[in-house]
């Protein structure tokens, strides 16, 4: 037995511990068997050259961990029952005991139904991944900011009491930019930086809605904060949508919330007309109903200048309007914004502090710089450029190979187009031929199931026009 262990001097690792390894991984490979009975330390000390107390303490540690057992006046053997049976037993016997089970609530179930998150696949074109476009942004620029910041920022910038809304200066800009782009009405003191529009949904949810409360949505929705509420235990409202946005006269009394994307509707495309957005306002403000407004792309519009917001609108109904910079920029800066009413600001502050304290400063104080010296608004005016060049290949070739047989959608705006294709083979031909396409069905409440209908969202803003056709061309190669 002691022939098979082998010391290495030059080996970083002490002595005794490779005495310790050299039985462990005898006993688990099968080597030494139960009852085997090992040399005394004397002995072992002996054959390796240590001294006998190197040896002793290994024993010691096999011993207490399980795979020794040492008998008075007998000696040291290897036990019958070793430490990782055991664990595998008590495992596989907990397994069918629905008491040990751990009981999901109703919101994580309805996670479990929910159409997985695809990632890019190596060799695909993929139509499926929503987001900007990550080799057009000006990184040698972005990362001088952030390099610039981290020499001159003061320790007291990273405390945690004095950052919870944001960095103040970001603020300014924040409320400057949105008042310049999005006509709304706002000053620094309403604006919250959270960790990405998300977080601000996520937000709303806790502070605005109780369960059991209505919260009206757009149907089809926003998958993400269609889970966010029903996180909540809301009752949803799914209102429909047509060519001018949400349909009021179907709005329902006695909602709480309405969450609406009027400026770019998810995932239709179609902006809210002028007529429907005062009509939307009219009723909140004769039901006392919040109404968040997400604003999640609208930078993005390729005939005629952005929209105004619906929050500019509103003197004396309360809109929260959610922004964000992922879209803009690039989705690992996970940084939006709250424009909340001012009766609203102390308890969204609070909310915000106990969610996560702060959203973290080195990037705002990248991002305050970035927007100050106008960087912001050129990156738009040239990815607006970009994104509409490749949104036309888009539609060019889906008439080529398609012709009447795909519908287009919503205005020419944003990042992604919604395309209804009446061929149903397309689903199983962009499988065969390496494209990667997203149902519009996840989009839908109320039990439709659009799997059928060849709904899909075409996002284009991270693929170049040769890449555009030659997916749509596959998608149509019979």
């Amino acid at each position: 037995m002691a022939s098979s262990i082998t010391i290495d001097g030059a080996s970083g690792v002490a002595v005794h511990r490779q005495i310790y390894e050299a039985w462990r991984r005898g006993i688990l490979g099968g080597r030494f068997v139960a009852g085997d009975r090992l040399p005394s330390s004397r002995d072992l000390a002996a054959t390796l050259g240590v001294s006998r107390s190197t040896v002793t303490h290994a024993y010691e540690q096999l011993i207490a961990e399980g795979y020794l057992q040492a008998l008075h006046g007998a000696g040291t053997f290897v036990c019958r029952e070793l430490p990782e049976r055991s664990l595998r037993v008590q495992g596989a016997a907990g397994r069918p005991s629905a008491a040990r089970r751990v009981a999901l609530s109703r919101y994580a179930k309805g996670l479990i139904e929910d159409d997985p998150v695809e990632g890019a696949r190596p060799g695909h074109i993929c139509f499926s991944q929503w987001g900007p476009d990550p080799q057009r942004f000006p990184w040698s620029l972005w990362r001088r900011l952030l390099s610039r910041q981290l020499r001159h920022v003061s320790r007291d910038a990273f405390d945690y009491a004095q950052q919870v809304q944001g960095y103040e200066p970001l603020r300014r800009e924040i409320a400057g930019y949105v008042g310049r782009s999005r006509a709304v009405n706002c000053t620094p003191s309403q604006v919250i930086v959270v960790n990405g529009s998300q977080q601000g949904l996520d937000l709303c949810g806790r502070l605005l809605v109780e369960r059991g409360d209505r919260v009206v949505v757009e149907n089809p929705g926003y998958p993400g904060a269609i889970r966010t509420f029903r996180a909540y235990g809301v009752d949803l409202e799914p209102v429909r949508v047509d060519r001018d946005g949400i349909v009021c006269r179907d709005l329902v009394g006695g909602a709480r919330v309405a969450y609406v994307t009027p400026s770019h509707q998810y995932p239709t495309g179609v902006a809210m007309s002028l007529n429907r957005r005062l009509e939307l306002l009219d009723w909140a403000r004769r039901g006392g109903v919040v109404v968040i407004e997400d604003d999640y792309d609208s930078e993005y519009r390729y005939s005629g200048a952005p929209l105004p917001a619906l929050q500019g609108l509103a003197d004396d109904v309360p809109v929260i309007y959610c922004g964000t910079f992922s879209k803009v920029m690039f989705p690992g800066l996970r940084l939006g914004y709250l424009i909340v009413p001012e009766a609203l600001l102390p308890i969204f502050v609070r909310a915000k502090r106990l969610i996560d304290n702060f959203t973290p400063v080195l990037e705002q104080m990248a991002l305050r710089e970035f927007i100050a010296a106008g960087h912001l608004e050129r990156h738009v005016r040239r990815m607006r450029r970009l994104y509409g060049a490749r949104r036309e290949a888009l539609i060019e070739s889906l008439n080529r190979h398609f012709g009447a047989g795909a519908t287009l959608f919503g205005e020419a705006a944003g990042m992604h187009a919604y395309v209804r294709i009446a061929d149903q083979a397309v689903r199983d031909r962009a499988r065969r031929h390496m494209v990667q396409l997203r149902s519009a069905r996840s989009c839908f409440l109320g039990g439709e199931d659009r799997e059928d209908c060849g709904d899909y969202l075409f996002s284009f803003a991270s693929l170049d026009e040769r890449a555009i056709r030659e997916g749509i061309r596959r998608i149509a190669r019979r």
